[in-house]
């Protein structure tokens, strides 16, 4: 049986099925300000159609995209440059952010 998920605000860490993952949901707030916001939106709901919703996607998804996006796996011209540049730390707290956020995609959570 999984165990369930336990986050605090800040310097959070993550226990799931035993596997302790660290992650930091300001650093995760910062880094989306600075890289994300501009085509998702500060809390993942972009403001254009033509940017995907990522506000309360699941984190193992965001992070699994953007470590493709990365290594040249999944394929976007802006998405992999955008991601060039951020460190497995990085990725983690952008998606322990994005998770943590109400949205579209977690309305029967």
């Amino acid at each position: 049986m999984k165990k369930c998920i336990i986050a605090a605000l800040s310097g959070a860490a993550l226990i799931i099925s035993g596997q302790v993952v660290a992650a930091d949901i300001e650093a995760g707030k910062s880094k989306a300000a600075e890289v994300c916001a501009s085509c998702h939106g500060i809390d993942g709901n972009s403001p254009a159609p033509n940017f995907p919703h990522i506000g309360g996607q699941h984190r193992t998804y965001l992070e699994k995209a953007l470590k493709d996006y990365k290594s040249g796996g999944r394929t976007d011209p802006v998405m992999n440059g955008m991601t060039a540049a951020l460190s497995n730390e990085d990725i983690e707290n952008l998606a322990f952010y994005y998770s943590s956020l109400p949205g579209k995609l977690n309305s029967n959570r």
